[in-house]
């Protein structure tokens, strides 16, 4: 009799076994949140970050005061460890602020809004003035050749498309013509390019963003982004007078790289110290604003990580790193020297989280890695949809991880709401008062619960 009722005692045993370690995750989970909603500081930090620091360009004086700001903070928290990593990065320098007009012949002159793309040589002393020739594709470009191009500037007019729901396929699509935009359009004889902002929304405010240039390209042009409305308004005016002249002045430049800083800070794991979990969000910003949503918040929330887990004195089974990332914007100089010395010292990383999305309500995680790796996440989905975290769909880790995939690291990317993040990127609007509290907290709430599960449990 009782061989034949062994197994069911043993599957009664089992399952007795899981839901007690479901019921103790699910209160965990539920202390880890109500301390980041009641207590959290991720708001008070940021609001310091973008208010009394500012917009923080690689390279410039306000970077390096946020590399001490958040060490100081790391610090204070009582971490294991905490350090600089040094990484030499980029330093470009807007120079005076924009100025552009449209000259026609049948209208007249009417000023609209740019900005210089970071990285782009400035104009001539005096500005830039030649006739317009408006695309939306580099394909359309091509067709045009030399003699429809050569000495003028070029008008990359691509509006974002509207179908896509989420807001990031729309960017990604569009990114091509801020990237190499310039070069492409140099190769037919172009003076300068203009690109429609990279944003679905109609505005007078410009966005930047890195761009490149070709290094077979020999040739190096201006480049500028243009307002919304001012690219509608150029366009309906070509439209009437296609041989209407643009004029436009900047005084961008680059200096030489100088040296700059990963902020990091460790957990040390109390069982596999050598299983090595990180989050994190890049210290830089562009300089138009205050750098509130990309990425202040994805720093401090990482920070609100390390300051939850000490506070409920919560002990890692595997390493936490917390990582403040440098020249994110343009470069990426610093995740490049940080997958390098993980390289050197043969660390193993089995999971790397990035939020860089905004600090809007979070909705899930984008995950890149390998079929049992998301497994294994999908296992914790029904603890974390109680706290709206539903989207597990994406595949989209974050661009200052994704060289840890190299060396078997699941990728996890913080996903919130995106219909409002590109209103303000890259823009005059990315301030601290764009930001909600509850829903940045929110969001260091997910990412503390998920980095919980993953130092508790690992990864496949």
């Amino acid at each position: 009799m009782l061989k034949k009722i062994l197994p069911y005692l043993l599957f009664t045993l089992f399952i007795t076994n899981i839901g007690s370690a479901q019921q103790k995750d699910s209160a965990q989970l539920k202390h880890i949140t109500d301390e980041i909603m009641l207590h959290g500081h991720c708001y008070q930090w940021l609001g310091y970050l973008s208010k009394r620091i500012g917009g923080r360009l690689s390279g410039s004086p306000q970077a390096a005061a946020a590399v001490e700001y958040t060490r100081q903070l790391m610090d204070s928290m009582g971490a294991d460890t905490v350090y600089l990593m040094p990484c030499m990065v980029p330093r470009w320098i807007r120079g005076k602020k924009e100025t552009a007009k449209i000259l026609s012949n049948n209208s007249g002159e009417c000023g609209v809004n740019i900005c210089a793309l970071g990285g782009s040589v400035a104009t001539p002393n005096g500005g830039l003035t030649a006739e317009v020739v408006e695309v939306q594709s580099f394909a359309e470009l091509k067709k045009l050749g030399a003699e429809g191009v050569k000495g003028k500037i070029v008008f990359y007019n691509r509006p974002f498309d509207e179908t896509l729901v989420n807001t990031f396929d729309a960017y990604e699509r569009n990114f091509e013509l801020r990237w190499s935009g310039a070069s492409e359009a140099a190769k037919y004889g172009a003076v300068g390019t203009i690109l429609r902002s990279l944003t679905n929304t109609t505005d007078n405010n410009p966005h930047t963003g890195v761009m490149q240039y070709n290094d077979s390209v020999k040739t190096k042009i201006p480049a500028c982004a243009i307002s919304t409305i001012g690219a509608d308004q150029l366009s309906k005016l070509l439209k009437n007078e296609p041989k209407l002249r643009f004029h436009f002045e900047m005084g961008c430049y680059t200096m030489p790289d100088v040296q700059s800083y990963n902020v990091i800070a460790e957990l040390k794991g109390s069982e596999h110290p050598e299983e090595i979990v990180v989050v994190g969000g890049h210290l830089d910003s562009w300089d138009l604003a205050q750098g509130s949503h990309d990425d202040g918040a994805g720093a401090m929330q990482s920070l609100e990580v390390l300051r939850t887990f000490k506070a409920l004195g919560i002990r890692p089974k595997r390493t936490l790193r917390i990582i403040m990332f440098m020249n994110e914007e343009n470069g990426g100089r610093g995740a490049k020297k940080y997958a390098e010395e993980a390289k050197r010292k043969g660390e193993k990383h089995i999971a790397a989280m990035e939020s860089d999305a905004g600090g809007f309500s979070p909705r899930g995680f984008g995950l890149d890695g390998t079929v049992a790796q998301k497994a294994t996440i999908a296992k914790w989905q029904g603890l974390l949809l109680p706290y709206g975290l539903y989207d597990f769909l994406s595949t989209d880790g974050g661009a200052d991880i994704e060289k840890l995939k190299d060396q078997g690291a699941l990728l996890l990317g913080l996903e919130p709401d995106s219909q409002r993040y590109f209103d303000i990127h890259h823009s005059a609007l990315d301030t601290f008062d764009r930001v909600n509290k509850r829903e940045l907290e929110l969001g260091a709430a997910s990412m503390a619960m998920m980095l919980y599960l993953i130092t508790e449990y690992g990864v496949q």
